[in-house]
């Protein structure tokens, strides 16, 4: 018997769009990638499972039992022995603590409630057998490549490939039978990925991955597809799948040409046969005159028989090639694309926009230019940015405080990327001990930190869009079509809709809330609050923005970002992504500070 089932489910949102439509399913005890566009279901069908929503009709069934509604005890994943859920906005719950993500919380708290005196008979028993919690807990977390000391740390204080690993770390001690990863390696550097895929490569019992990471698709024993609500199963994985699809969309391609050859064909063929009954009716016309009436009557009769069964079997023909061509048609995928329409800015090529500064070195973004900034999980990419941008870490995303606008005049020549300048207030001297360059002494300054650094930078433009890594600062009750409204106040309602339908927000979709949207309908609802600001912005501030985008959306988000004409600075470890940019300049965040290259 399959691990899960669904069995005829159906779920409808509350504005009474429909999100899954009579889902037949089934999972077995192998590991299973569950791809498909933004939108088409895949978070929602696992939250169905982890009893997070209940269906409208329909049944399922996780190992072998009816799967009911149930919370997670505060903490933002669900593990017990029967079933493990890692929802994909998991780095949202910034409240929730490393031991809650690691499911040993109570325990813990007990344990150390004991050692401080509480011996109410409660805390004896949610210890159990578990008093080696703590040392246990520190082992998994080193094993993961990630700090002891974590483990009493939140969410908000982690992160995002920390806060990850660290769920990861949770689920796979759960041991469940069943387990559902919702994009287990987004913002996971590539180090933390390999991890990851290790731990796919080992797992046991039924594991279900919603992911758009290539690689780690590649690791599944079978490929599963939702595509408007139909459900289909592959025994293979991603590329294999993808090759299937390709092939079989391919000769669709073929058979809806070779059908559209048909109807014309009968089409004609029709057309010619009424071009011969006319004629006949005139030769018929012609020969009666010469006819008795009772004779000429038969024979008109005769010639109104045949002409109309011949009219039918011609109709028959090409009603038979038009059904064929239809039933071809549907086999041919018509995919919508998201259009990136970035504005143009008007930035001047030798434009100051943005100076990173470590004390030491400078490094100015002027005109269009793309800048990455790249490092490990934990260097402090996100905490960089937001210092930069003025953004304290404790609020969510929001529009950065303007900067002084530099005039352009202030930069009238082209300061190379990398150009080492003296740190500011050190003005050179002929006491200053001239550099020895017989030996390779390391410098003995200290590495500037990351406040260092923001210190040392400056925004010279108040037209920044800043892309949150978490999608926060979106108001979860409100709707996506109320939520870019506020950044667009002055467009008029059906402009602002027929901008947002490019974003494929359309319709009842763009009055759900945003709080019952994916990772990817989220992102596409914040970069439209981004690009429908008035004036543009100059710069464009991205933090890990293909985390949530399927594999199309994120190609077209690269194409766009390509042609856009005002700076971009991003944080990514997608690679393939940041190749595709055309990047000017790449600079590293480390413990050693700011590297070129």
């Amino acid at each position: 018997m399959p691990a899960l089932i669904f069995d005829h489910v159906t779920f409808t949102w509350p504005d009474g769009s429909i999100a899954l439509d009579d889902v037949t399913a089934a999972f077995g005890e192998r590991r299973t990638g569950l791809v498909g566009r933004n939108g088409s279901g895949k978070s929602t069908l696992l939250k169905l499972a982890a009893g997070v929503l209940r269906p409208a009709s329909g049944r399922i069934l996780a190992d072998g039992e009816p799967v009911g509604i149930r919370g997670s005890g505060g903490s933002p994943i669900i593990a017990d022995d029967r079933l493990a859920y890692l929802p994909q906005m998991l780095t949202l719950e910034t409240s929730a603590r490393v031991a809650e993500l690691l499911g040993v919380d109570r325990a813990l708290d007990a344990v150390r409630a004991i050692e401080a005196g509480d011996v109410s008979p409660e805390r004896f028993d949610e210890v159990g057998d578990d008093w080696d919690i703590e040392a246990r807990a520190h082992a998994a977390l080193a094993e993961a490549g990630l700090s002891p000391e974590m483990l009493d740390r939140s969410v908000g204080e982690l992160s995002g490939g920390e806060a990850m690993l660290v769920a990861l770390t949770g689920v796979r001690l759960a041991g469940s039978a069943i387990t559902l990863l919702d994009e287990p390696t987004n913002n996971l550097d590539r180090a933390a990925r390999e991890r990851v895929y290790e731990m796919v490569r080992a797992w046991r019992g039924a594991l279900v991955v919603v992911s758009h990471d290539l690689a780690l698709l590649e690791l599944m024993d079978e490929t599963a597809e939702l595509h408007e609500h139909t459900f289909t199963t592959f025994g293979g994985p991603y590329s294999a799948w993808r090759e299937s699809l390709e092939a079989a969309q391919a000769a669709a391609a073929q058979t809806v040409a070779d059908a559209k050859k048909e109807v014309a064909k009968e089409k004609r063929q029709r057309i010619e046969l009424e071009t011969k009954i006319a004629r006949r009716n005139r030769a018929g016309k012609k020969k009666a005159e010469s006819l008795p009436p009772i004779l000429a009557h038969a024979s008109a009769r005769r010639a109104e028989e045949t002409a109309g069964r011949l009219r039918v079997e011609a109709r028959e023909k090409e009603g038979s090639a038009r059904a064929a061509l239809d039933a071809a048609d549907r086999l041919v995928r018509d995919d919508a694309s998201v259009v990136f329409d970035l504005p143009d800015p008007g930035v001047a090529a030798g434009r100051r926009i943005l100076t990173i500064g470590d004390g030491e070195r400078q490094w100015i973004v002027q005109g269009p230019e793309r800048v990455a900034l790249v490092g490990a999980n934990g260097a402090g990419k996100t905490t960089l940015l937001r210092r930069i941008l003025g953004i304290d870490l404790g609020e969510t995303a929001r529009a950065p405080e303007p900067a002084p606008a530099a005039d352009p005049a202030d930069a009238p020549g082209r300061e190379p990327f990398g150009a080492t300048t003296e740190a500011p207030g050190h003005e050179p001297d002929s006491s200053d001990p001239a550099p020895d360059s017989s030996a390779d002494e390391p410098d003995p300054r200290p590495a500037p930190t990351v406040d260092d650094i923001a210190r040392a930078s400056e925004l010279h433009t108040d037209r920044v869009g800043y892309l949150a890594q978490r999608l926060d600062g979106l108001d979860e009750s409100a709707s996506a079509f109320e939520a870019v409204r506020a950044a667009a106040p002055h467009v008029p309602d059906a402009e602002l809709r027929n901008r947002l339908a490019r974003f494929l927000i359309r319709g009842e979709a763009a009055n759900r809330p945003i709080g019952s949207l994916s990772g990817g309908e989220r992102f596409r609802v914040a970069i439209a609050r981004l690009l429908l600001a008035d004036p543009p912005p100059q710069l464009l501030v991205l933090d890990e923005p293909t985390n949530n985008l399927d594999i199309d959306t994120a190609r077209h988000l690269r194409e766009a970002l390509a042609a856009y004409r005002g700076a971009v600075l991003v944080v990514s470890h997608d690679q393939a992504f940041l190749d595709e940019l055309g990047l000017d300049l790449t600079l590293g965040l480390s413990g050693e500070g700011l590297r070129e290259g």
